[in-house]
């Protein structure tokens, strides 16, 4: 699942190939992908939009129009494919997006499992999946202050609580394994057991992990590249995720894999564990 390293890539890529573009027409080709208004109002209210701006929030990418805000979740395999003219259709393009110059931008998503939905100019960050969103994480949005105060009151598991998108957004499974392995925190440790100076270091922890990976272009797992057709290279960073059975490089130890919160879990049992 593309995660926010992942989406951020495409976003910068988008903007490399589409703004200043101009919607002459709009191919629905699944309907269930366009979550809201309906089919036909999507279609007919994008025509003469000129895309302004690419931005994002979390893992949404959203497209900032003449008068719209175009909201896109990529959920588990949606991608972006840009064309210089109307080539033959795959088989699991979706949507299509030609533009007054000939060109298209096409979503494609094998599992249909991502959604667009269209709202007024402006309004994109009142839409009900990124309104509960929390900070960036990135300086000065992700206070530490803040993120301290959010943990100490929640016995929750750290891991399932970094991945509910309140504290901080953006953090998916192998991020949040790889930030607390960086952190030597226990994946099951109870978020309100951790001491000021665990915080401290975890805080930091998911600033670096998550710029190291955008400056990477995302990890490559499986089927994921960026707009411009580019596979991220930050699986060649990854200390724990996807290496069970492999060395810790810091202690040697055999890396576990477990399920938490009905997650694969990676870390090291060695130098993750769990205190009182």
């Amino acid at each position: 699942m593309p995660e926010l390293p992942e989406v951020e890539t495409v976003r910068k890529g988008l903007e490399q190939l589409v703004l200043g573009k101009k919607i002459q027409s709009v191919d629905v080709l699944w309907g269930k992908i366009i979550d809201s208004p309906d089919v036909d109002t999507f279609k007919h209210e994008l025509i003469g939009q000129t895309i302004e701006k690419m931005d994002r929030r979390g893992k949404f990418l959203i497209f900032e129009l003449t008068n719209y805000d175009l909201i896109s979740h990529l959920r588990m395999e949606g991608k972006f494919e840009y064309h210089e003219s109307s080539e033959d259709i795959t088989k699991h393009t979706h949507v299509l997006f030609t533009f007054t110059d000939g060109s298209q931008l096409r979503y494609l998503d094998v599992r249909k499992f991502g959604r667009f939905n269209l709202v007024k100019k402006g309004e994109a960050k009142d839409y009900k999946g990124i309104k509960k969103l929390g900070p960036e994480p990135i300086l000065p949005d992700f206070d530490l202050e803040d993120f301290e105060n959010g943990l100490k009151n929640k016995t929750k598991a750290i891991k399932p609580l970094l991945l509910d998108q309140t504290l901080v957004t953006g953090l998916g499974n192998i991020y949040v394994d790889e930030a607390l392995f960086k952190s030597r925190i226990h994946p099951e440790q109870p978020a309100n057991t951790l001491s000021k100076k665990e915080v401290k270091i975890l805080h930091q922890a998911i600033i670096d992990v998550l710029g190291e990976a955008v400056e990477a272009g995302g990890t490559t797992i499986r089927t994921y590249k960026n707009a411009l057709g580019d596979a991220g290279t930050f699986q060649i960073s990854l200390n724990v995720y996807g290496k069970q059975g492999e060395s810790c490089i810091r202690c040697g130890t055999e890396i576990s894999k477990i399920k938490v919160a009905q997650r694969g879990t990676h870390f090291c049992s060695l130098c993750q564990v769990v205190h009182k």
